[in-house]
């Protein structure tokens, strides 16, 4: 058996890997960068070693370092987890000849089934029907231009060495072809040093479904049953469930089988995934293989009542599986929700800062690898954690979740907590009618918060300010009102002027609260989703987030800055893209800049028509939150 595990990972996965291996009797090793020095995974496992800055390219991407970390620490064997280097078939080679066990597949596996283009030739080898495309030799711009012609639209464009949904891109009409063809080459030379493409038909509707496949190095391959993905956004997976309830036995029967056959014929060992697309009528499409444990494993083992990771760890030690097909029973249906630190009333940009409350409940299954006073950085995935409710069926499954959102809290960073309880709310994904691109819709946008919770927020920072003064005298039977109070909100660039009052009768305590027409009145449990710091309360409210400032003290509102011709990076991240020339004559909405962070690219536009003076950002610079990208000048004179 494995005795001392480096996991080369970060974030919930390391977490939950370290859980396993320590259930096991394993000793385990973190990795961490600079940004990473006092993150979960770091103060959960039994030892840890530092290696390098905090982009992952210097740290977690860095072979060499992650090798060198686990000859250090004497491990014996390495977990890629998933993401960084967990598809990598040079790290997983490097990681056999520094006579280390890799748990996961062979380089050579990895490798094949790393290339979208040689995994497709490899299913119909095996007879297993995949999506009508292009996989030819000659990938030049001008080859695939003509190809996507023939094929028809829409269609997809690939990165042959593509996952995540990066270097994926839907195109509608040939028109579009080449500015998504360039984007999708940047986006995979950027992601996996490959900017190969190849194309496929786009299969709509349709439902993406995936089989957790299991094989050990003695010839056993099994299924652990399928997985539906189908609810995503722009390709990125956002609720995982198990099993898929929209499908027949017979289309269920196939796509066992045709994962069990693919793994077969690339002697695939370890936990691997195979995903495929299925149409209206059953009939079903290979996709991909992800040779790696998948960010939704947790539903399988909700359903199985199997820990994927113990069997990774068993068969990359040489072991026999210990069950056979017939063994493994399903029970239930279980479903998952990916909370992540992201603003889906700004397009879904990632977040950043500091978590000054998280908190979820003790029902379900929580796999997190942040916790209160943790700093959610810009130089990794944005996930904060991730839900998991099992229930006897898809609706019990489906209220539990939805309450163990409800519950839980998060304050500090704007979440998508209440996107993913109105997907759960709403017809489609309640009824399993829900496609892949359901979820692209504008109806599945949650509504902003609103401007009562500017008055909760105000409340909750006067709760802070009186607490002193309830403690100290409004004990016992008496009436007592506080002297009513005059306070000013400011959320984002509205600033709202409140009256408050605070009364104490009988033991409790109430905060009335007037604004112009509102009037609301809250007690302490109407604070049990806010966090303070210093003068601004964050509100985790069933719409949203909010972010209010007392700003009773402080300076007039100043002046709008939109449309001044100043462009700033909406956040932390390297440019990857610029698209004007010092100089040259923009229009309001011309692309200027383009920021890749957390995994997504950021457009940065020209907010006024001009002439762009002032470029000081080149492509592979690092750029912070709110530093100057560039100045339009405006045809009348100099920027405001």
């Amino acid at each position: 058996m494995i005795q001392r595990l480096l996991i080369a990972n970060r974030g919930e996965i390391a977490c939950r890997i370290i859980r396993t291996a320590r259930a096991m009797g394993v000793e385990t090793v973190a990795v961490y960068s600079d940004a990473d020095r006092h993150a979960q995974h770091v103060t959960l496992a039994d030892k840890a070693v530092p290696i390098g800055p905090a982009p992952a390219a210097q740290s977690y991407l860095n072979i060499e370092k992650v090798i060198e970390a686990a000859r250090a620490s004497g491990a014996d064997a390495i977990h890629p987890g998933y993401g960084f280097l967990s598809e990598n078939a040079a790290f997983a080679e490097a990681v056999a000849d520094a006579g280390l066990t890799f748990v996961g597949p062979s380089a050579d596996v990895i490798a094949k089934m790393g290339d979208k283009r040689e995994a497709r030739l490899i299913a119909k080898d095996a007879k297993v029907p995949c999506v009508p495309g292009y996989d030819g030799a000659d990938r030049s711009d001008e080859n695939l231009k003509a190809e996507a012609g023939k094929l028809g639209f829409p269609l997809m464009i690939k990165a042959t060495a593509g996952g995540g949904g990066r270097g994926l891109r839907r195109v509608n009409a040939l028109a579009d072809f080449d500015t998504a063809l360039a984007a999708a080459r940047r986006e995979a030379g950027s992601a996996f040093g490959n900017t190969d493409i190849m194309l496929e038909r786009v299969i709509a509707p349709a439902r993406h479904v995936e089989v957790q496949i299991l094989a050990d190095r003695h010839g056993t391959v099994l299924h652990l049953g399928e997985r539906d993905c189908s609810a995503q956004r722009r390709h990125q997976k956002v609720l995982e469930e198990a099993p898929c309830a929209t499908i027949s036995q017979a289309t269920r029967d196939g796509l066992h089988q045709a994962a069990v056959s693919l793994a077969k014929a690339v002697g695939y060992e370890g936990a691997g995934t195979v995903e495929f697309l299925v149409d209206e009528d059953g009939g079903f499409y290979f996709l991909e293989m992800n040779t790696r444990l998948q960010v939704e494993h947790p539903v399988t083992e909700a359903i199985t009542g199997l820990d994927l990771v113990a069997e990774q760890l068993r068969i990359a030690a040489g072991e026999k599986l210990a069950f056979g097909q017939a063994d493994v029973t399903f029970t239930g249906h279980a479903i998952e929700a990916r909370l992540y630190a992201e603003d889906p009333a700004n397009a879904f940009m990632p977040q950043t800062g500091t978590l000054a409350r998280l908190s979820f409940t003790e029902v379900g299954r929580v796999d997190s690898g942040v916790v209160t006073g943790d700093v959610v950085s810009p130089f990794y995935d944005p996930m904060l954690a991730k839900l998991v409710a099992h229930g006897g069926t898809r609706d019990e499954a489906l209220q539990k979740l939805s309450a163990m959102l409800s519950a839980s809290t998060v304050a500090g960073v704007t979440t998508n907590k209440a996107y993913l309880n109105h997907i759960l709310a709403g017809e489609a994904f309640a009824g399993a009618t829900h496609r892949t691109n359901t979820l692209d819709s504008d109806e599945y946008t949650p509504p902003a918060p609103g401007a009562a919770e500017a008055t909760l927020a105000a409340a909750a920072l006067l709760h802070r300010a009186l607490s002193t003064f309830r403690h100290q005298s409004l004990a016992g039977w008496r009436t007592v009102h506080h002297v009513p109070e005059r306070r000013t909100m400011e959320i984002g660039e509205d600033r709202h002027a409140l009256t408050l009052t605070h009364t104490r009768d009988c033991g409790d305590w109430t905060i009335d609260v007037a604004a112009g027409d509102w009037h609301f009145s809250f007690g302490p449990r109407d604070f049990k989703h806010t966090a303070i710091k210093g003068d601004t309360v964050y509100l985790d409210t069933p719409n949203g987030h909010v972010t209010a400032r007392d700003v009773t003290l402080a300076a007039p509102e100043k002046q709008s800055k939109v449309g001044t011709g100043h462009l700033t990076a909406p956040m932390d991240g390297q440019v990857v893209a610029v698209a004007a020339e010092a100089g040259s004559a923009v229009k309001a909405g011309d692309l200027i800049v383009v920021i890749e962070a957390m995994k997504m690219e950021h457009q940065v536009r020209a907010d006024i028509d001009g002439t762009l003076d002032g470029l000081t950002v080149a492509v592979g610079q690092q750029v912070k939150g709110r530093q100057p990208l560039a100045t339009i000048t405006p045809t009348n004179g100099a920027p405001q």
